[in-house]
């Protein structure tokens, strides 16, 4: 497998370790790493994006915990086949409200609600 290319922003609000997590969970849910695949060696992973490697390890057990990978010692992280649990309520609406948030901050920027709303459709649907 090809190697995922991230970026991460150390001068970001946003935890290193959620920017690894959030960016390789968009990759698993658009299936450009298939079952199957090996990810990067923590320690090599790491060094291509200037982090200590326990941040990488760190994404890389969220991720196991959420069903994405299976984590071996010896043989890395290999992306298992997932399939996803039924949300419940309660996440629903915290993800609405961050999705309200967003789009508040979308429409404050001077971005038209009818432009939000194809965004937000053509990602929906790029989104197996």
């Amino acid at each position: 497998m090809q190697d995922p290319t991230l970026k991460v922003d150390a001068s970001s609000s946003v935890p290193l370790v959620r920017q690894i997590v959030d960016q390789l969970r968009v990759l698993l849910v658009e299936g450009a790493l298939a079952p199957g695949s090996a990810l990067p060696p923590v320690r090599r992973l790491a060094t291509d994006l200037a982090v200590h490697f326990n941040t990488v390890a760190e994404a890389y057990r969220q991720l196991a915990s959420e069903g994405w990978l299976d984590l071996r010692h010896g043989r890395g992280a290999i992306v298992m086949e997932r399939e996803a649990p039924p949300a419940s309520k309660r996440e629903i609406t915290g993800y609405r409200q961050r999705l309200r948030e967003l789009i508040s901050q979308m429409r404050a920027q001077g971005i038209p609600a009818a432009r939000i709303a194809v965004e937000l459709k053509e990602l929906a649907e790029g989104v197996k």
